[in-house]
C-alpha cells in the first residue's frame, strides 16, 4: 500500500485517474475469462443462455473500458457507470438462480455466480476508491436480498409451499453475510490507502514548495529530524543578490529575453546557495535573498556564506561573459553579506503561509547590496561576517571601507568588498 501511494504522489489526479482505468480495463479481460469458464462448466440450458448474455454484455464493457482508457478520454462518472454494470451483471446471475424454473432454493448452485461476484469485488478494490466499492457492494447485496425476497414470496405463494426449504434462505443469507463482510474489508484497506495517498500528497506538495527554498541536503535532514519551522530569534548570515540595472534593461528588452535572463540568473545563484546548505529566502524580481542558518543555526553558517558569495561572484562574471559570447544582454551583479540576529520561520496570514525571515541583519545586508554599485565592487561584506569567517577563507585581497553609511541608518559601518570584474 505504502509502494502504491509513493508511485502516485508524483501523478496529478487526471494521471492517477486514467492509470487507474487503464489497469482496471484489462484486469476485466481476466474476469471475461472466468465468466467464459463459467459458461463452459454450466449443467443447464437456461444457465447455458444466461451466462452467454452476461459474458456478451460485459465482452462489449470490457471493450468500451479498453478503448476509453487507452485513449485517455471519457466523463468523470465513467468508473462509476462500470462499476454499477457489474454490479448489476452479479445480481443478473443470481436472478438466474433464484428463478430458475422448477428449482428448489439452493445455494450451491450460486457457486459459479459468487466466484464472479468476489473476483469483481476485489476488481473494484484494486480502484483504490473506496467510494466505488460502497456502490459496487450496494448494488449487489441490495439487488441480491431483494431478489431472494422475492423468490421466497413466489414460492411461499406458489401452490406448492412444501418445495421452499426455509434452510436455503439462510444460507443465502450467510453468503450475502459473508459478501458483506469482504466487502467491508476491502472499504477498510481501499480508505486506508486513500487516506495514505491523501497525506503523501499533501506531503510532497509541501516538499516540493520547500524545495525551491532549501537544498537537497537540508530538505532531507529537516524530514528525518522534524525540525521546526516556526517563527524563531536566530544567529543567522544573510546575503543579498541582485542584477545592476535591470530595471533600465526591463524597459527595453523583449518579454522573452527578460524571462531567459531571470531564468538563467536564478538557477546560477540557486545552485550555488544550495551547494553550500544556503537557503533561498525569496525572489524579489532580479534580487535574491539567501540565509545561512535556517532552520538550525551552526557554528560554520558565516563560512559558508562568505564561500557562497566569493563563488557566486566568480560564477556570475562567467555567466557575464558567456552570455556576451552569444550576444546576449550581460549585467553585472553585487553581493552584500553580514551576519546577525534576525527572527525567521513560517509566517501565518490568513489563507496565505510564507517563510520568511526579518530584522536588523537583513536590512544592513541588502543595504551592503547597495553598496556595491557606488564603490563598482562585486561583493560588500560587513566587519562582523568577515571576523566570523575569516579562517575559512584568509587570503582574500580586500579592500576596506572603514565608515560606510547606510541608506535609513543611523551610524557607519566598516566593510570589506572586492572590485567588480
Amino acid at each position: 500500500m505504502l509502494a502504491l501511494a509513493s508511485q502516485e504522489t508524483v501523478l496529478t489526479g487526471e494521471q492517477r485517474r486514467w492509470r487507474r482505468e487503464r489497469r482496471s480495463a484489462w484486469l476485466r479481460l481476466a474476469v471475461l475469462g472466468i465468466l467464459v469458464i463459467n459458461l463452459g462448466v454450466a449443467r443447464y440450458d437456461e444457465s447455458v443462455l444466461v451466462y452467454s448474455k452476461v459474458a456478451l454484455g460485459y465482452g462489449v464493457a470490457t471493450l468500451a473500458a479498453l478503448t476509453f482508457a487507452e485513449l485517455r478520454r471519457g466523463p468523470v462518472w465513467l468508473a462509476a457507470s462500470f462499476v454499477v454494470l457489474d454490479g448489476l451483471m452479479v445480481v443478473v446471475l443470481f436472478h438466474e438462480h433464484l428463478f430458475m424454473p422448477g428449482q428448489v432454493l439452493d445455494h450451491n448452485l450460486t457457486a459459479p455466480t459468487l466466484a464472479i461476484g468476489f473476483v469483481l469485488l476485489t476488481h473494484v478494490a484494486l480502484r483504490l476508491q473506496p467510494r466505488l466499492l460502497v456502490l459496487f457492494s450496494s448494488v449487489v447485496i441490495v439487488g441480491w436480498l431483494s431478489l431472494l425476497t422475492v423468490a421466497v414470496d413466489t414460492h411461499l405463494g406458489s401452490q406448492a409451499p412444501h418445495a421452499f426449504d426455509p434452510s436455503a434462505f439462510l444460507a443465502e443469507g450467510a453468503l450475502a453475510a459473508a459478501f458483506g463482510f469482504a466487502a467491508f474489508v476491502c472499504w477498510l484497506l481501499t480508505n486506508d490507502h486513500d487516506v495514505l495517498l491523501k497525506s503523501a500528497v499533501a506531503s510532497e506538495g509541501r516538499r516540493m514548495n520547500l524545495s525551491r527554498f532549501f537544498s537537497p541536503t537540508v530538505l532531507s535532514e529537516l524530514e528525518m529530524t522534524g525540525t521546526s519551522l516556526a517563527l524563531g530569534r536566530r544567529r543567522v548570515a544573510v546575503m543579498f543578490v541582485d542584477l545592476r540595472s535591470f530595471t533600465r534593461l526591463s524597459e527595453t528588452l523583449p518579454p522573452e529575453e527578460i524571462a531567459d535572463l531571470l531564468a538563467e540568473y536564478r538557477e546560477l545563484v540557486t545552485r550555488e546557495v544550495f551547494n553550500h546548505n544556503g537557503m533561498i529566502d525569496k525572489f524579489i524580481g532580479d534580487g535574491v535573498m539567501a540565509v545561512f542558518g535556517q532552520p538550525r543555526t551552526m557554528p560554520d553558517d558565516a563560512a559558508r556564506a562568505l564561500q557562497c558569495a566569493l563563488r557566486l561572484a566568480a560564477a556570475l562574471a562567467r555567466w557575464k561573459e558567456e552570455r556576451l559570447r552569444r550576444d546576449r544582454v550581460a549585467p553585472d551583479a553585487g553581493i552584500g553579506l553580514h551576519v546577525g540576529t534576525a527572527v525567521g520561520g513560517v509566517l501565518h496570514s490568513g489563507s496565505h503561509d510564507e517563510f520568511t525571515l526579518f530584522g536588523d541583519a537583513v536590512n544592513i545586508a541588502e543595504r551592503l547590496e547597495r553598496l556595491c554599485k557606488p564603490l563598482e565592487a562585486s561583493i560588500v561584506v560587513s566587519e562582523k561576517a568577515i571576523a566570523e569567517a575569516m579562517d575559512a577563507v584568509p587570503k582574500v585581497p580586500w579592500l576596506w571601507l572603514e565608515a560606510a553609511e547606510l541608506d535609513g541608518r543611523a551610524g557607519r559601518l566598516r566593510v570589506a568588498y572586492l572590485p567588480g570584474n
